[in-house]
């Protein structure tokens, strides 16, 4: 029969030898799991990686179109204001040289269309009819008892135009004008011709 001492002896082996098996199992498993968590780490890392860059790759594709976009605004801008600076020089020459339309041979043909426009659009039945010095010449008492007769209206002649080129009437309470200056119908035609006096500089066919 075994004696105390080596049944203690026996059974510390074996215990020892259980918990080496267990620390062995257990390093082993602890080894595991942190492979486990070092490869989820590098996977979670490297999918970070990709997120921060995709997004940088976006937010950088984002302000080079904005940039474009800006760059490609101001040139347009810039374009437009060199485009009606142009526009207005072009516009104020053509005010400028208004007057010298009635040196030619068939302005007394203008002047009479000048003042029957204005009469039919001014729509009164008694007018005064104002005209600057050089086109009162063509618009006589015969020529406006004329346009009167064919309007079935009363007209008679005002004080000369001190600016403007062209006519104006108005009723003869001065509460309703026309001014059909060439001045002022070109003024008003301005937004008409803006495009097709553009492509005529820019040498387009219309």
């Amino acid at each position: 029969m075994k004696s105390t001492d080596e049944d203690v002896k026996v059974l510390s082996r074996a215990v020892l030898s259980d918990a080496h098996t267990d620390a062995e199992e257990s390093l082993t498993s602890a080894k595991t799991r942190a492979d486990e968590i070092r490869k989820q780490a590098m996977e979670q890392a490297a999918a970070e990686r990709a997120r921060v860059l995709e997004k940088a790759s976006l937010e950088a594709e984002r302000v080079r179109s904005q940039a474009i976009a800006t760059t490609q605004l101001k040139a347009r801008t810039l374009q437009l204001e060199q485009r009606e600076k142009l526009l207005e020089s072009v516009f104020e020459t053509v005010l400028q040289r208004l007057p010298t339309v009635q040196k030619s041979t068939d302005f007394e043909k203008t002047a009479h269309l000048l003042l029957r426009e204005a009469l039919v659009q001014l729509g009164a039945k008694k007018a005064v009819v104002r005209a600057d010095e050089t086109t009162r010449k063509f618009i006589t008492s015969a020529v406006m008892d004329k346009v009167a007769k064919e309007l079935n209206i009363q007209v008679h002649a005002g004080e000369t135009l001190k600016q403007g080129t062209g006519v104006s009437v108005e009723t003869e309470d001065g509460h309703r004008q026309y001014d059909n200056t060439l001045e002022t119908r070109l003024r008003r035609m301005q937004d008409t011709l803006r495009s097709p006096v553009h492509h005529i500089l820019m040498g387009e066919s219309l």
